[in-house]
């Protein structure tokens, strides 16, 4: 009499039944997670995102618009904490992945350091509504994943590079480490004299070594600490020396804020930058092309780094599949771009998925209840934004070259030992720092791919779309003469 194996009679594991209707929407079980891990994962993301609150302020409060005015940090922080906190709890409840959001660092630099020397601030922010729009649309039809796929991975990657070498290079320029020599050659020099002649580049350069060894060292939270350590260290010094704010009489002190303590802590928070966004008055005030190239910009740098970072985490957190899809894809593009049009709504910028989230994935989140507990935090944190008028300029700059240096390692991907590959990178990373602008660097590596592939016998290998992209930019580095042309 034969036997059956017992296994070949077992039935299929069924999977565990989740314990209520919150763990059954978010998946809880399924996943193999429970409350618990999503609560420190939902906590650890924040911890790593927190610095935003400080750092995204900092950077939009530096410049002054076209027309002179400059954003309050203070209310920066309001809005930049309340935009996270709404932002990360709507993707988690629609897409249900542990994902944070908040400002991106890439756009609020290209918004401070190249848009709003032509227009206003709102009008910088009504750019960033449209974007958010076009985002969502192109996410909604599916167009975003074949534009995606049409750009070579080599440029995808250089952007990112070039991205956070030019944050770097403002993180040095603001700490008084790089500054410019008045004369022809060379143009820019070390310190004072070519030396680090100031205290407070001092203090920058121990932040920058002290927050390099925390986040070598893996240690959640490493740049917030590093900020921190390094203000308490500032107001220290500011306290028994009195270095008082930078002038003419006065050209070693701090930068723009002064590291002592505000006269309040917490308070409740300043939301009038709310709604103030001008749509439609980047195209009175530059002209049409000028503000649709702006626009271009402003959708290519939020579309690449978002889809390229949520296929990261989804990895992180084996929810991915072999080609890099994962649950509710086209739900998570169409928040994304959301958080582009609430961004501006609110004045905070473009918000968009943190790579800080592989943090709480790898404490045990899998869930969008994770984001829950994030957002909360970030709601806690809107209520102390006072804080941020310590931080000074020196120390904030310190965690600008270590988020530059991060953003720089993605190089490691990029097959360099093909020229015709080579050429467009080096444009693209280059032409960002050396002409203080995004648009240009991206602009230059597209012409370049397209230029060196093409008459190197890859003309094949480049999709029509990139042609067209390609046309655009050749279009915006021309913009000039052709104002002047269609103007007589």
């Amino acid at each position: 009499m034969s036997s059956v194996s017992s296994s070949a009679t077992e039935a299929p594991e069924t999977p565990p039944e989740p314990k209520n209707a919150i763990d059954r929407y978010f998946e809880i079980t399924q996943r193999g997670s429970t409350f618990g891990a999503e609560i420190r994962g939902g906590i650890v993301t924040f911890v790593t995102m927190a610095y935003i609150v400080i750092l995204n302020p900092i950077i939009l409060s530096t410049t002054a618009d076209i027309s002179g005015t400059m954003l309050d940090s203070e209310q920066l922080s309001a809005v930049t904490g309340l935009t996270a906190a709404v932002m990360t709890a709507l993707f988690g409840i629609v897409a249900r992945l542990p994902f944070g959001f908040a400002a991106g660092l890439g756009i609020n630099a290209f918004l401070a350091f190249s848009v709003v020397g032509e227009v206003t601030w709102p009008e910088a922010m009504g750019l960033v509504v449209i974007n958010g729009l076009i985002i969502v649309l192109l996410s909604a039809t599916g167009l975003r994943r074949m534009i995606f796929d049409a750009v070579p991975m080599q440029l995808k990657i250089a952007i990112t590079v070039g991205i956070g070498l030019f944050i770097a290079f403002i993180g040095f320029v603001n700490a008084g480490f790089v500054t410019a020599t008045h004369s022809d050659s060379p143009p820019v020099g070390l310190g004072v004299g070519g030396s680090v002649a100031t205290v407070p580049t001092l203090i920058f350069t121990i932040t920058l070594l002290v927050t390099a060894v925390l986040v070598a060292r893996r240690v959640k939270g490493g740049i917030l600490i590093g900020l921190v350590s390094g203000t308490v260290l500032a107001a220290v010094v500011e306290a028994v020396a009195d270095i008082g704010l930078k002038s003419e009489d006065n050209p070693g002190g701090w930068g723009l804020t002064l590291p002592a303590l505000p006269e309040q802590l917490v308070a409740l928070p300043d939301l009038s930058l709310v709604g103030q966004f001008d749509v439609f008055g980047a195209f009175g005030r530059i002209g049409a092309l000028a503000a649709l190239m702006l626009v271009f910009t402003l959708v290519f740098t939020n579309f690449f780094d978002a889809m390229g970072t949520m296929t990261g985490l989804a990895k992180e957190a084996n929810l991915a599949d072999d080609r890099g899809n994962f649950p509710r894809l086209k739900s998570a593009l169409i928040v994304e771009g959301v958080g582009a049009v609430v961004g501006g709504g609110t004045s905070s910028s473009s918000n968009t998925v943190f790579i800080e989230s592989g943090a709480g994935i790898g404490e045990g989140a899998r869930t969008g209840f994770a984001n829950l507990v994030t957002a909360a935090l970030f709601l806690i944190a809107i209520f102390f934004s006072p804080l941020v008028k310590i931080v000074p300029t020196e120390v904030a700059a310190a965690a600008l070259v270590i988020v530059g240096a991060l953003m720089m390692s993605q190089i490691r991907y990029i097959d360099l030992t093909d020229f015709s590959a080579l050429f467009p990178v080096f444009l693209t990373v280059a032409v960002m720092p050396m002409t203080y602008s995004i648009a240009n660097g991206i602009g230059a590596g597209f012409i370049g791919w397209v230029v060196a592939r093409a008459l190197s016998g890859h003309a094949r290998e480049i999709r029509p779309l990139l042609w067209i992209v390609t046309i655009g930019f050749v279009m915006f580095f021309a913009r000039g003469p052709i104002e002047l042309m269609l103007a007589q």
